[in-house]
């Protein structure tokens, strides 16, 4: 039985609990203690993720982290069912696809988030990042319109790796109103995905969890939880018009950067 440690509200971690799940890889899953404060990490956890994020995986004596990396394992040790096409070309395309859905369009939905759950962002900046939020969305909806074109998924003809990849991204702008424009390809798309069993289970957990988002702030407020910003989301929000939230975030000491590395 593999140990995954994630929580159901990462995009990182849905990826690959759909990719489990279509592959038909029975999985234990854990949330470990620590996250949000960045401290107190369960062992066991911090065992298998050095840098004290999710997701991680646990195969026996394996330990991978870094979601990617884990949907890479997943992908070289249980071949049958491929999440990957065959073709140099279109594995390529996939994992490009991955790569800018985990470093451009989730940074997005974090910064929507740091405004309607953490309360860190209001007034005419809270604004200005909601307006920033839904140009850049409707941009990406454009490119991945194009990019789908007339096939009923990202890879063609099948269910794959970069379907996965994008459909959390999705689900949580339409969480905030920002959906695919009807009648496109993209729109039809997105109903398809989320039919599907894997895609469809994650997504539930996903909900179950949200109103916990609710008393995030009162705890980030009194500095018992800090929201961990670093590269991608950094730049978002400060070329967004947010820079202020990070001073500010520093000085009152309720964000925070990825540690120096000394597990060892």
């Amino acid at each position: 039985m593999l140990t995954f440690y994630e929580h159901p509200l990462s995009p990182y971690a849905q990826k690959v609990k759909i990719a489990l799940r279509e592959k038909g890889l029975p999985f234990e899953a854990h949330t470990p203690s620590g996250l949000g404060s960045g401290a107190d990490y369960d062992p066991a956890f911090l065992a298998a993720s050095p840098r004290g994020e999710v997701p991680a995986l646990v195969d026996g004596d394996t330990r991978v982290f870094d979601s990617t990396i884990i949907l890479e394992y997943l992908e070289d040790k249980w071949p049958g069912s491929p999440l990957l096409p065959r073709d140099p070309q279109a594995r390529a395309r996939a994992r490009m696809i991955e790569d800018l859905m985990d470093t451009h369009y989730e940074a997005i939905n974090w910064g929507l988030i740091e405004i309607r759950y953490m309360g860190r962002i209001t007034g005419a900046m809270a604004d200005t990042l909601r307006a920033r939020a839904a140009e850049q969305t409707a941009a990406w909806r454009r490119w991945l319109n194009v990019e789908l074109g007339d096939a009923p998924w990202f890879g063609g003809s099948q269910f794959g790796l970069a379907d996965l990849a994008v459909v959390p991204y999705l689900n949580c702008s339409a969480e905030f109103g920002l959906r695919p424009d009807p009648g496109t390809a993209l729109a039809e798309w997105f109903e398809r995905v989320n039919a599907r069993p894997a895609v469809a289970e994650t997504a539930r957990e996903a909900l179950e969890i949200m109103p916990a988002l609710d008393g995030i702030a009162p705890l980030l407020a009194a500095g018992a939880f800090k929201r961990e910003y670093r590269d991608h989301r950094l730049e978002w929000i400060i070329r967004s018009g947010g820079m202020q939230v990070v001073l500010d975030g520093i000085a009152k000491d309720n964000i925070r950067f990825f540690s120096e590395f000394d597990n060892v």
